[in-house]
């Protein structure tokens, strides 16, 4: 995976799983396979932002707002719940009207549900900025181009990655963004190609709980 991801996911340890967990009210095991698709979705829809000189540019000024935050504090304030509503609004700017598809798909590829998907995605959205900004400093500074560059390679492993969080990324940002969003027809349904990467999900996420 990207060095962006990884970077994400190593401050997400167990304590901050189970921060999660509770928040949702599901178990870490469960909240830890969420996380590990939700943050590449995010990343990916960032990466196709990034994809154009005027989403680059809008991304990096954002960015400027997140640079050289620690990441302990933004994690202490994220998950105490103190920046849901810094999280949607963020996703609405990488998603646009395709927000509610990416929440219906996470929600159906993880067995979370669109409501408790979307939580999540607010959760670590605010996570990820802070994570690409610093990252983009640790490469040699904030600017269009080097964010473009970043989350166009992390975009295009994602997607080549394949599997269903390359599928979830592709059905999401291939959405119209209209009606319902239904990730097992867009990934070939029943006895799909993709369709026994969802199942097999769902059913290991079914008998962790069980």
């Amino acid at each position: 995976m990207s060095g962006l991801i990884d970077n994400v996911m190593s401050h997400l340890g167990d304590a901050q799983i189970q921060q999660i967990a509770n928040r949702l009210g599901v178990d870490p095991a469960q909240a830890r396979a969420a996380v590990e698709h939700a943050v590449p979705l995010i990343v990916g829809g960032m990466a196709q932002n990034a994809s154009t000189a005027q989403g680059a540019d809008a991304l990096n000024n954002a960015l400027g707002q997140h640079a050289g935050l620690n990441m302990g504090s933004v994690l202490g304030s994220v998950l105490g719940g103190g920046s849901s509503g810094i999280g949607g609004s963020i996703l609405g700017h990488i998603f646009g009207g395709n927000q509610t598809a990416a929440n219906q798909g996470l929600g159906q590829a993880t067995g979370l549900g669109q409501q408790n998907a979307g939580q999540l995605m607010a959760i670590l959205a605010p996570i990820v900025m802070a994570a690409l900004a610093n990252h983009a400093q640790a490469q040699g500074g904030l600017n269009p181009g080097g964010l473009g560059n970043i989350l166009g390679q992390a975009g295009q492993q994602i997607q080549q990655q394949g599997g269903l969080t390359g599928g979830l990324l592709n059905a999401v940002l291939s959405h119209n963004g209209s009606g319902n969003f239904d990730l097992s027809q867009v990934l070939g349904g029943p006895g799909g190609a993709n369709a026994g990467g969802l199942g097999g999900l769902l059913g290991a996420l079914t008998g962790s709980r069980a």
